[in-house]
């Protein structure tokens, strides 16, 4: 067998590197160190039988929309790989019952916002328009190697379109902080607050700079696409993947950690898993964190310079519902709705962010609530219902509780894990009338609990490392770093540590199989 392309680890991006090249005959192998294969794509039974969660990732906006689907969607199908949508992507609920629904229809959504406050709707439909007629561009930004010679010409062609004065004024309008954005464009506040929690899902605060450029993306993704999720749960997308790459001829193992990546004269050559076992390889392609490559699979003479001071975010709180029936929510019209976010405005968001930025257990953390039985009946038994919590603003290690309540460790516990919980249900309770009639079971997963999952998951945090702008674009991971690669020859770093980041987009498996097919 010729040596074959080693994929470490089975993410997102891992497997469409993998789907790419073994669709065009390159011999592939990948080797996942847990004992199933999707990284953050996992489906179980963790409350009750019959009632299918999503333990981490959960909607596929970003993959659907993305340029790896557009070139695999058609085997993937063949597959069995499925998608379910519905016409209400999010919605944000405030604590006196005031609520924003966004359909996915834009001249409903420029009335329904211009009923909160005469204008909203018209702005809105200037802010996603924007992203509609500058898509070419801004998604190459955010999806296409930043290193390339396609990337100049765009650049290039931008600047002749727009003059360098009108080039400066764009990127200076994308680099907006959401607060900035949504305070000076949007009169209702309940408006301000069904966009201000998403920047959170980039891993980035209301006044990080950039997030307002986020926040109309996602405005614009959501309307456009909805809020799609995997029929019969997140873990059928990597079983599809699965079949597509065997079918194609690649090796899948699970089971499988690979501790060293073997390098001879400045290149990668193979690898060495746990067990012993030597692999030799074409090439290496380690869809990690730093901490994982520089810290762990090389050697001190392989570090990367700046590689120690590699910085991560803050961490995932996940809260999992058994319930007897649908919930009956304060507010009309949420019961079809996606995602629904749980937040007063802009200030509760930033505040959340910034206690557990600076390590405390938020007082009123931003809730992120997902009912997708409503669009994937199979995941509950007929008649049953589910919730699924995220709080995307958790702290990864534990200086204290904001509200003084809480006794806390510096690291998460079973008994703060429950605590918070309770917090968290406490607030979900206020929001639902029947919640305590149809309850029936929990499970709660802590940002250690979900490192524990997934080791790329460092202290909890799901975006692979602080999103902040040193960290970001030309710069992710590491201030040196040229679009994949990696100062060891035929060694290639992939993952949400790399650009285009976070997300269920596939981006930098896609973007490395498109060069290594170049």
């Amino acid at each position: 067998m010729t040596a074959p392309h080693v994929i470490i680890g089975s993410g997102i991006n891992a497997l469409v590197a993998a789907a790419m090249l073994s669709r065009r005959g390159e011999p592939v192998l990948v080797l996942e160190r847990s004992d199933r294969l999707g990284g953050c794509m996992r489906t179980e039974e963790i409350t009750l039988p019959g009632y299918h969660h999503d333990v981490m990732a959960a909607t596929f906006v970003l993959f659907l929309t993305s340029p790896a689907y557009a070139e695999l969607a058609e085997d993937l199908g063949k597959h069995g790989l499925e998608f379910c949508h519905g016409n209400h992507p999010t919605a944000v609920l405030r604590p006196g019952g005031e609520a924003a629904v966004l359909s996915m229809d834009r001249s409903r959504n420029i009335a329904a916002f211009d009923a909160l406050s005469v204008g909203d709707g018209l702005q809105h439909a200037a802010d996603v328009g924007g992203i509609e007629a500058d898509a070419e561009f801004l998604f190459a930004l955010l999806g296409s190697p930043l290193w390339s010679v396609k990337m100049a010409r765009l650049m290039a062609g931008q600047a002749w379109k727009r003059g360098l004065t009108g080039l400066k004024a764009w990127f200076g309008a994308a680099l907006q902080p959401a607060r900035g954005w949504l305070e000076t464009s949007y009169r209702s506040e309940t408006l301000q607050a069904l966009w201000a929690p998403w920047v959170l899902h980039t891993g980035l605060t209301p006044e990080s700079t950039y997030s307002g450029q986020m926040g109309r993306v996602i405005a614009f993704a959501l309307e456009a696409a909805g809020a799609p999720v995997a029929k019969g749960g997140s873990a059928s997308v990597p079983e599809a993947f699965r079949k597509l790459i065997e079918a194609k001829g690649g090796t899948i193992r699970t089971g499988a950690d690979v501790d060293r990546i073997l390098v001879k004269d400045g290149k990668a050559v193979g690898v060495r898993t746990a067990d012993g076992e030597t692999i030799k390889a074409q090439s290496v392609i380690a869809s990690v964190t730093p901490t994982q490559l520089y810290g762990r699979l090389l050697g001190e003479e392989e570090a990367a310079p700046g590689a120690a001071a590699y910085r991560y975010g803050r961490g995932n709180f996940q809260l999992h519902y058994a319930l007897d029936g649908d919930p009956d929510w304060i507010a009309e019209g949420l019961e079809d709705v996606a995602l629904i976010h749980l937040a007063d405005g802009i200030d509760s968001v930033s505040k959340s962010a910034n206690e557990a930025e600076r390590g405390l257990l938020p007082e009123t953390p931003t809730i992120c609530v997902g009912q997708p039985h409503r669009l994937d009946p199979t995941r509950v038994p007929k008649g049953k219902a589910l919730l699924w919590l995220q709080v995307p603003d958790a702290p990864r290690v534990i200086k204290g509780d904001a509200a003084n309540v809480i006794q806390t460790e510096p690291h998460w516990t079973e008994a703060t894990r429950e605590a918070f919980a309770d917090r968290l249900e406490e607030i979900l309770r206020r929001h639902i009338r029947n919640f305590d009639e149809i309850k029936l079971a929990r499970r709660a997963y802590s940002p250690a609990d979900l490192n524990d999952l997934n080791i790329n998951l460092v202290g909890g945090d799901p975006y692979g490392g602080s999103c902040s702008i040193d960290q970001f674009f030309i710069w992710r991971p590491l201030a040196h770093s040229v679009n994949s690669a990696t100062q060891i020859r035929n060694l290639h770093q992939i993952g949400a540590s790399t650009h285009p980041g976070p997300g269920l987009g596939g981006g930098s498996g896609y973007n490395l199989a498109k060069r290594m097919g170049a």
